[in-house]
């Protein structure tokens, strides 16, 4: 089955509110959708969000990307996801967003032509998992009011955005937890915030209010900060910017810099690679959380399909979703009620799309 045709279109999807966190401030989203074509006639969909602060990527660069990508693409074998991504990778270096959207289409391809949907053609049996919510930066007042919000839809576990002001953050974390009681698991993300001492500072208090995990504490590029702080936190330590592909994770696992690593499809450049990261990680003793950028419903399904498929990931963290207004453009994929995404038996990735 060859790969006949490759087109891409934004989507823009409108928030409810304003997203803060340490590194920005998101207002709006424009998403891609990219559809593969074969030359039996089946169409798989995918999608690259990119966030330019973090995988240096817009909507514009991602489509530029795509269309490098396709002139080498077409007439491979829409299976051959190996050598696909060694052609990607060859053309072009990074772009991990435009890459997942292509990758994420070809595994709905060989959901749709396997009449499986994708949690089953990874290998999972439950069709069920549990995401977090996250709390964006504001008061603290503020973001204890809304944490509360949060458990009252049925949340047990709350991401706590963090990394502008260490004394603040301390403080937010101290009014959560005092609203929202001992029960609710809390971790928080720094974004690359703060320094080495600073974060040190700020876990030891952290500890005392039961966070779970502290999410990339000081700049990606610092693996030797990071591995400094780890051997003197009570807390996990989980890496995010600081591990992109399955080379920056044996990196953090050869220098004991990490408890847990933040796998994303858009920052690594889809399933296949975030496969990769979870079986070093796994391999290692290193549990994983499946994170996401701001993808539409169609990112989340893949992104819910993987965690349902694979013990070693701990942690769901796929709510950007729930942040947007439904888009009539694409539908389907799971249904949710609270934190628990159930995906849909259609096969594929079950995603309905307006292309």
């Amino acid at each position: 089955m060859k790969i006949k045709d490759i087109t891409a279109k934004k989507v823009k999807l409108e928030l409810y509110q304003l997203v803060v966190i340490a590194i920005g401030t998101i207002d709006y989203c424009e998403t891609v959708i990219v559809k593969i074509e074969t030359d039996e006639g089946l169409i798989g969909y995918g999608e690259g969000t990119g966030v330019t602060f973090v995988t240096g990527e817009s909507v514009d660069t991602i489509i530029q990307a795509i269309g490098i990508l396709k002139k080498e693409l077409l007439g491979l074998d829409a299976f051959s996801i190996d050598t696909i991504h060694r052609v990607m990778d060859k053309t072009l270096v990074h772009n991990a967003s435009a890459k997942a959207a292509i990758d994420l289409a070809l595994y709905d391809i060989m959901g749709k032509y396997a009449k499986l949907p994708l949690y089953r053609l990874l290998g999972g049996i439950a069709k069920q998992m549990e995401t977090d919510m996250t709390i964006g930066i504001g008061t603290p007042e503020e973001m204890a009011k809304e944490a509360v919000k949060i458990v009252k839809q049925g949340f047990l576990h709350i991401k706590v955005k963090a990394g502008m002001n260490p004394d603040d953050d301390i403080e937010a974390v101290r009014q959560i937890r005092e609203a929202v009681g001992k029960s609710i698991h809390l971790k928080v993300d720094a974004n690359q915030g703060w320094s080495v001492g600073d974060a040190i500072r700020v876990m030891q208090r952290f500890a005392e209010y039961g966070v779970e995990a502290v999410e990339q504490p000081v700049p990606h590029w610092d693996m030797d900060g990071l591995s400094f702080i780890r051997s003197k936190s009570p807390v996990s330590i989980m890496a995010d910017e600081s591990c992109f592909t399955p080379q920056d994770a044996i990196k953090l696992i050869k220098k004991d810099a990490v408890d847990l690593i933040n796998i994303k499809l858009m920052k690594c450049g889809g399933l296949y690679r975030a496969l990769q990261i979870n079986a070093i990680a796994e391999a290692s003793g290193i549990r994983c959380m499946l994170g996401c950028m701001m993808e539409s419903r169609l990112g989340i399904a893949a992104g819910a399909a993987l965690v349902a498929s694979r013990s070693n990931f701990i942690y769901g963290d796929l709510d950007s979703f729930l942040h947007f207004k439904e888009n009539d453009q694409v539908k389907g994929g799971f249904t949710s009620d609270g934190p628990h995404i159930t995906l849909s038996d259609g096969y594929g990735l079950g995603i309905e799309v307006d292309f």
